[in-house]
């Protein structure tokens, strides 16, 4: 599990061809692979997409992606050279700055719009129409393994904001017009729509039932 509060920024050094997926070296700043004491078998949330490290060198990690992977994420975009928001799996004691996230990307985003406020920066994303419904104004999502508030709602698409200190801190060479990005959405509202959904129809409740089955679990 990850909290989408980014600890570093990588560079994917490498992309071997194994099968349908690859193998991938990333880069990562001395800070991360030390402060961390990073070891074989640990999960990092490269870009958002968790991946189990299977070898050290130096300042460097190894790790698979698999045919699911590279179908389902950015990666199949990536090259060489490009720069990825690292985070180590949190544990217990980890102080939760951002909100859940699982590293399991649910779907390819567009940036379809970018533009400065102030200081700040305004960023429209067209998720995939099958992922809107989870999408929430003043909820949370993670983009390319950011943990970001969603402002605004339009359709398909989502206004986010990027104040100057998530700038300074995470890669955000996608987010430009036309370029695509990870996203995963908040975890919280896939079990929600699973608790409050038959489980002997495809057909959801009714909204008066929706609203005792909330208010009967405590939600209001």
């Amino acid at each position: 599990m990850f909290t989408g509060i980014v600890q570093a920024v990588g560079t994917l050094k490498s992309m071997t061809k194994r099968g349908r997926g690859y193998v991938i070296m990333v880069d990562a700043p001395e800070s991360f692979i030390k402060n961390n004491t990073i070891a074989l078998g640990d999960s990092i949330a490269n870009n958002g997409v968790c991946l189990t490290v299977t070898e050290l060198v130096g300042n460097s990690f190894y790790a698979d992606v698999s045919a699911e992977t590279v179908k389902c994420t950015c990666f199949k975009n990536y090259r060489t050279g490009d720069r990825l928001n690292l985070e180590l799996a949190c544990t217990a004691s980890t102080h939760l700055g951002g909100h859940i996230v699982q590293g399991h990307v649910d779907g390819i985003g567009e940036v379809i719009n970018v533009s400065k406020l102030d200081d700040a920066v305004d960023i429209w994303i067209k998720a995939p129409s099958e992922l809107s419904k989870y999408i929430a104004r003043k909820g949370s999502i993670a983009v390319d393994g950011i943990s970001l508030t969603v402002n605004d709602v339009e359709n398909d698409s989502f206004r986010l904001t990027l104040i100057p200190h998530t700038q300074g801190a995470v890669n955000f060479d996608n987010f430009e017009k036309g370029c695509q990005v990870n996203l995963e959405v908040d975890v919280l509202a896939r079990y929600l729509e699973r608790l409050f959904t038959k489980q002997d129809s495809d057909t959801q409740m009714s909204d008066s039932s929706l609203l005792s089955a909330m208010q009967k679990n405590g939600f209001f």
